[in-house]
């Protein structure tokens, strides 16, 4: 508990001392001066003591409600000098002209503007004019116009060295002082400038005159020139121009011989991209009618003849079988013919010989069977052989009219097929108009007759090698189907 008192007294305590540390410490901004007043101190540079202290730069502590803290501000200040003044000559002049001033940062500076400006910052200005307004009058009056025009530095170093001084004494420095303009009532300036301007501006005359006389020889000398030049152009350009002529003649006369030059070449190209397109057109056809034709009636031939081998294998096997059946018959009968032979040979020769007679007639009849069998489907085979014969053979006689029957069926297949390349055709050029349309419209009606007579052409070949039609088989003289089409391209 003690403890505890203690502690929270402590802390108070140093909180206290804490807060009027605080209170009791002041610090000089870098652009002012702390002066305290309420103890006597002595300054450095001055002999007798002060009534108060100056604190630059730094921290001090000072007793609340024994010394007083008040601030002098270091910072820069202006004031604008407007002064009515007369010359030497007695010509009156107003200048205008700014001072740049501040208290001077020595604690001398510092005390003397302290002692006069410590309550009147506000003032330093107007008695900074004041004091500046009353030397440059007197300085002024003590020149001549002409000496104030010629030579305005040694007015501000004559106003500087005059007001030194007492700038001092109140503790200020002058930063600057510039004169920025002197103004001129009576117009004597204006007039004094007259005599040096109206012989500048005679100058001036005799200047320009002078340039107008060198100017015209020049322009003379020019048009001269130009007139020369004008002339020597005008021939020049009269033997360009003939030049030019020339060489436009015989440009017009190369130009049909060039264009005529082109059109062969297009021609041969054309000639060569038509043969190109030919022989593409045969070797297509090749691809895509002689080939797969071919191929479709070898792998009819094939597909016959294995039929007629699979004809004649089970005929054979028919044959076989039934020859096979009607020897088993006959050998079940004669054996059953010599069991009962056997068993009713008891019974008497009579018996016997009956049952002989039965066994042998039975197996004749099996026999005569297999062999009636046999005959009937060798009959059906030949039978089948010349019926396959006959319709080859008239196949091969109106080849043209089953061609021509095929096609006719697939004839509005063959005409949408052959307009379908117009189809996919965005933009079409025609270079004979109406009679270019026309023809595109009879040539794909008339791609139907075009593959007409190329099969015709095809199976009139195909005859003279001595091959079958593609659309029929050596053996059976079949027709394709109609869903088998042959491909046909039109020109």
């Amino acid at each position: 508990m003690v403890v505890g008192v203690v502690a929270g007294m402590a802390v108070a305590a140093v909180l206290v001392l804490i807060g009027l540390f605080k209170l009791m410490w002041r610090v000089a901004e870098p652009n002012e001066a702390l002066v305290i007043s309420g103890s006597k101190h002595r300054v450095e540079g001055l002999e007798e003591g002060m009534g108060f202290r100056i604190v630059t730069g730094r921290g001090t502590l000072v007793m609340p409600g024994v010394q007083v803290v008040r601030k002098l501000s270091l910072d820069l200040n202006e004031t604008e000098l407007h002064v009515d003044c007369v010359t030497h000559q007695g010509i009156p002049l107003k200048v205008r002209g700014v001072v740049i001033f501040k208290v001077g940062d020595d604690f001398v500076s510092i005390a003397n503007a302290a002692r006069r400006f410590l309550d009147q910052q506000k003032m330093m200005s107007e008695r900074v004019h004041n004091v500046f307004a009353g030397h440059l009058r007197s300085i002024v009056g003590g020149l001549t116009v002409e000496d104030m025009i010629r030579d305005r530095e040694k007015l501000t170093g004559q106003t500087r060295a005059a007001c030194g001084t007492e700038m001092e004494k109140l503790g200020l420095i002058v930063d600057s002082l510039q004169i920025h303009e002197i103004e001129d009532p009576t117009g004597y300036i204006q007039n004094l400038a007259m005599p040096h301007a109206a012989a500048v501006q005679r100058d001036a005359r005799i200047a320009q005159a002078e340039a107008n006389r060198l100017a015209t020889e020049a322009e003379q000398a020019s048009f001269a020139r130009m007139a020369e030049a004008t002339r020597d152009s005008e021939i020049l350009q009269a033997g360009y121009q003939a030049e030019r002529d020339k060489a436009a003649a015989k440009a017009r006369q190369a130009g049909p011989h060039a264009e005529a030059a082109a059109r062969q070449e297009v021609v041969v190209q054309e000639t060569r991209v038509a043969e190109l397109e030919a022989h593409r057109r045969e070797q297509q056809l090749q691809a895509d009618v002689r080939k797969p034709a071919d191929a479709k009636a070898y792998e009819k031939r094939t597909l016959a003849e294995a039929e007629r081998d699979a004809r004649i294998s089970a005929a054979e096997a028919k044959a076989k079988e039934t020859e096979l059946a009607a020897a088993a018959e006959a050998t079940r009968v004669k054996a059953a013919a010599g069991a009962e032979a056997e068993a009713t040979k008891a019974r008497g020769a009579a018996s016997a010989a009956a049952t002989r007679a039965t066994g042998e007639a039975e197996a004749a009849a099996a026999q005569a069977r297999g062999l009636a069998e046999a005959e009937a489907t060798k009959a059906q085979g030949l039978a089948e052989a010349e019926a396959i014969a006959a319709r080859a053979s008239a196949l091969a006689e109106n080849q043209e009219a089953v061609v021509a029957q095929q096609l006719a069926e697939k004839w509005p297949e063959i005409v949408q097929a052959g307009a379908s390349a117009f189809g996919n055709v965005d933009n079409m050029v025609l270079l004979n108009g109406a009679d270019g349309m026309a023809e595109l419209f009879a040539k794909a009606l008339t791609m139907g007759g075009t593959g007409l007579g190329l099969a015709r052409q095809l199976l009139a070949s195909m005859n003279q090698n001595g091959q079958a039609p593609a659309g029929t088989s050596p053996l059976n003289g079949s027709v394709a189907p109609p869903s088998q089409k042959v491909p046909v391209e039109g020109n």
